[in-house]
């Protein structure tokens, strides 16, 4: 076989060789500054590769690119000599005899050349690229790049919310997580929290997160009800905060699932100063907030343009006139704007009277939205003067979520879930 022989591209049956290329301060030279360079340079740029543009001209993204020095513009059309050094090369301009001089000289210096224009005449495709927690995802289906751009996303998005099961094999460093669970509905997870669960060793749950995701977990995961943790001389917070820390040390990853979000009214706080007391260090979660996304899921939005500029969330696990709470219930009954009331359904007849007593108005319109999200979703609506017996006589239990104001006249009658 001769030792020059003639490798232009032609097509062919056979598979391209999947390879991950290391650019790192290596010269890599893109010509045309469009559309698909603008896609192409962040990864490039990402990866650290030393990047050259030759174009006359750029989009605005990528001219900002250039002017922060990510990467070097030259100004002006591609000239034969232009790719010598160069370890990959990326062919983009609108014209096709400048592309095909560009990979004529790549071939014949043996640098790897992708063509927007032509991928037949390239010596290299570029992949349909993800990433998730330290793994790349690279996809090629021959020449049906949206093929490759669905399978892509979809193992990137199973390794994000942990429904394809990818466990690290070697050695890696036990967490905390103080996960957000959302509102109850199991999608509503954030896909980081969904990852950090399908991690999980041990998983100390609220009553109200996302139960649901608990039957997902390996059969190898501890799952705790935080509700059953014997208390003995110490207090419920206490007592969790203890079973965190003593999972932690045993070198357990450890989720600790809150519903709502761990911050909000979740005394996610507390537990990270417990752990961090201990010199234990936790990555918070952010969950979905029951305060807007139960409304919403009722048809409820808590502003609106005319209506509400503003909308407060209060705790109404204490009543107004008991000196352990911190609302100023006359200061609330002042806003024109919306307000949303948790853990508030046994206490809902003496805040509705104290916010009267202030200067609500009695007909003001609100709405119960109990198991907000849930399959056993419902919504009940009253006014200030009538809520009391309306809780009574419908029935209404916890967790619910309240909300005041005349936001709640303003949803459509049905929303689609």
């Amino acid at each position: 076989m001769a030792e020059h022989a003639d490798h232009t591209a032609q097509p062919s049956t056979h598979p391209a060789y999947p390879v991950g290329l290391r650019l790192a301060g290596r010269r890599v030279v893109v010509l045309g500054g469009g559309q698909v360079a603008q896609r192409r340079l962040p990864a490039l740029i990402a990866a650290g590769a030393d990047i050259t543009l030759i174009s006359p001209s750029a989009t605005p993204s990528v001219d900002v690119m250039a002017e922060t020095g990510e990467i070097t513009w030259i100004r002006r059309r591609y000239e034969e000599g232009d790719l010598a050094d160069a370890w990959y090369v990326l062919v983009a301009t609108t014209d096709a005899a400048t592309n095909a001089a560009a990979s004529a000289e790549a071939e014949r210096s043996r640098t790897w050349c992708v063509r927007s224009d032509d991928a037949e005449a390239a010596t290299a495709w570029t992949p349909a690229t993800g990433r998730s927690e330290g793994v790349t995802v690279a996809v090629l289906t021959g020449h049906d790049p949206r093929r490759s751009a669905a399978v892509r996303d979809a193992i990137v998005e199973g390794l994000r919310d942990g429904s394809i099961a990818a466990p690290q094999h070697r050695a890696r460093t036990p967490f905390v997580a103080l996960v957000g669970g959302g509102p109850g509905d199991p999608d509503l997870i954030t896909v980081r929290g969904r990852r950090l669960l399908a991690e999980a060793d041990v998983v100390i749950a609220d009553r109200l997160g996302p139960r649901d995701l608990l039957d997902e977990l390996p059969p190898h995961v501890e799952v705790i009800d935080a509700a059953k943790i014997p208390y003995g001389r110490f207090m419920a917070q206490e007592a969790i905060n203890n079973a965190l820390i003593e999972h932690a040390k045993a070198g357990k990853s450890v989720v600790r699932l809150k519903g709502g979000d761990p911050f909000v009214f979740g005394r996610g706080m507390e537990e990270a100063q417990a752990l961090a007391a201990e010199g234990i260090a936790c990555t918070v979660v952010p969950g979905i907030s029951s305060s807007i996304s139960v409304p919403g899921a009722a048809g409820i939005p808590v502003t609106h343009r005319g209506v509400a500029h503003e909308f407060t969330v209060v705790s109404g696990h204490v009543a107004p006139e008991d000196p352990r709470s911190l609302v100023d219930w006359a200061s609330l009954a002042k806003l024109t704007g919306t307000l949303v009331i948790l853990m508030g359904v046994d206490k809902i007849g003496k805040i509705a009277e104290a916010l009267i007593a202030h200067g609500k108005a009695p007909e003001t319109p609100l709405a119960l939205v109990q198991e907000g999200t849930t399959a056993a979703q419902r919504r009940v609506d009253a006014t200030l003067a009538t809520v009391a017996e309306t809780v009574r006589t419908q029935e209404v239990r916890p967790p619910a979520v309240i909300v005041i104001g005349e936001v709640v006249t303003e949803g459509p009658d049905r929303l689609v879930s």
